[in-house]
């Protein structure tokens, strides 16, 4: 059994020095060990602080891979704006003669935030910029596409009135626009992956909306070893989920155990930022209540199906009303799960979480990007809103992730967010719903924010304590050593 002793570590909260040794995958003992005691490997921490490894339990992994690529929007404050950045880089592009699009037939940007804008982003604003070439822009959320008049041909909307689409629509043109390569995508999957475990990553839930099991089957057996993936199985899928016999936490053969069969994930509303999040109260632009995508009875049908098939249920749920309806569903079926977001709750269902045994999934940085557009269409709710501690105090269980590409796939990001509730030297916004770093730790590494024996040694090695580091410290963490089941996934010791 191969043997590793990690030497001089410190543990969070404590000054004391131990060592760890690992054998075959799995810590075997913490505390003292004689230096004379051998292994077929030892390092040297140098009094650094060892964790255990970080997850991102939601992530779009591929989107998040190709994101690099595409024009970054998020700064843009306007229509006009964003339209002015398209065009810039597309002129850019074409005097160097290299292509702008991933597929050289379509131009992509992404991460637009239109809540607060003062103008409407349209077709002819983008037509303005653009001339024949397709154009596609993201929204942040990934609940909206903004796309030019050539775009909406390509992509069979030709004659939409704004170029604007929404929640289902817009997730049809997202997955129209996988033109890469596979052999590309993987190599942009690869390096994303080496970047995350640079951050303390060991395993992420990733919830691309396409059949993922042959992607990552693929990319395991040309020799992907950076990360755990549970993949998660979307409606359009899960007839052939259940036919292949796929159940919840069960490892695919041939990946060494890293690849496991995630759960099913239903989208029930849409997002904050394109006002579709299904609340009690109508937002102030007239818009209404916002958009319930899956009617309670197909809900009630569809989470039955799957957890009955070995399924387990993850429900996207923004607003307050989708998440009574959410929590509805799993009382009524029995089943546990999560619900993937719970961005605003009505005071009655935060209890629920805990008695129903249903994990709270959660994006702390989403409170730090959206924190003036909650403050816009859902004022007078917003102490409701990203409830982290309320939560916790009542029970439940808190998992952390990023939702990448909506916020970086970093665990140090959404921590910091987490404990401090501000970024950028704002003042805290909601500071009672701040958790502790424990808590945080916890819930970004699948309950544990201390190592102990017999766990797996999924590790990170960190240059300061996360559990006195100041929130800034906790957000740009310098993260020393990775390790996956005792193996160096990264390493600046």
């Amino acid at each position: 059994m191969p043997s590793l002793i990690l030497r001089g570590a410190r543990l969070p909260g404590s000054d004391d020095i131990v060592d760890v040794q690992v054998v075959d995958g799995q810590i075997s003992r913490i505390g003292y060990i004689a230096p004379t005691e051998r292994a077929d490997h030892t390092v040297q921490l140098g009094e650094r602080w060892i964790i255990p490894g970080l997850w991102d339990n939601h992530v779009h992994f591929t989107q998040w891979a190709q994101t690099a690529r595409r024009l970054d929007l998020s700064r843009a404050a306007s229509a006009a704006e964003a339209a002015v950045m398209v065009g810039e880089r597309m002129l850019s592009a074409s005097a160097v003669a290299q292509p702008c699009v991933e597929g050289a037939e379509t131009f992509v940007g992404s991460g637009f935030r239109d809540g607060l804008w003062n103008d409407e982003p349209t077709r002819g604003v983008l037509d303005a910029v653009s001339g024949s070439t397709p154009v596609v822009l993201i929204s942040g959320d990934l609940h909206s596409c903004w796309l030019n008049s050539a775009a909406l041909v390509r992509y069979g909307f030709a004659g939409h009135p704004t170029g604007l689409l929404q929640e289902e629509q817009a997730f049809d043109v997202v997955r129209a626009l996988d033109t890469v390569s596979d052999a590309q995508t993987d190599a942009w999957v690869h390096d994303a992956a080496r970047a995350a475990a640079g951050r303390g990553v060991v395993g992420v839930v990733d919830l691309e909306m396409t059949w993922n099991l042959d992607p990552w089957t693929r990319r395991f057996a040309s020799g992907f070893d950076s990360l755990r993936v549970d993949f998660g199985v979307y409606s359009q899928h899960l007839d052939r989920a259940i036919g292949l016999g796929l159940r919840s936490g069960d490892p695919v053969p041939g990946t060494g155990g890293l690849l496991r069969v995630g759960p099913y994930k239903v989208i029930t509303d849409g997002s904050l930022n394109t006002r579709t999040a299904y609340c009690f109260e109508d937002y102030p632009n007239g818009s209404g209540h916002g958009l319930l995508t899956v009617p309670q009875n197909e809900l009630l049908e569809r989470m039955l199906t799957a957890s009955r098939a070995g399924l387990t249920p993850a429900v996207h749920a923004i607003g307050d009303h989708a998440n009574r309806l959410a929590l509805d569903a799993f009382e009524a079926i029995g089943c546990r799960g999560s619900i993937e977001h719970a961005q605003l709750l009505a005071d009655a269902d935060v209890a629920r979480f805990a008695s129903l045994g249903i994990v709270a999934s959660v994006q702390p940085e989403h409170a730090m990007d959206d924190r003036d557009v909650a403050d816009h269409y859902w004022a007078g709710r917003t102490e409701r809103a990203f409830p982290l501690a309320s939560l916790l105090r009542a029970g439940a269980t808190l998992a952390l992730g990023s939702d990448a590409p909506v916020a970086p796939l970093d665990p140090w990001v959404a921590l910091a967010a987490a404990v401090g509730r501000s970024r950028d030297g704002r003042q805290p916004w909601h500071p009672e719903q701040s958790i502790s770093r424990q808590a945080g730790l916890a819930a970004s590494a699948r309950g544990r924010h201390r190592i102990a024996v017999a766990d797996a040694a999924d590790l990170a090695v960190c240059e300061i304590d996360p559990l006195t580091a100041s929130v800034d410290d906790v957000r740009r963490m310098p993260v020393a050593a990775t390790l996956l089941a005792g193996r160096f996934t990264h390493n600046a010791l």
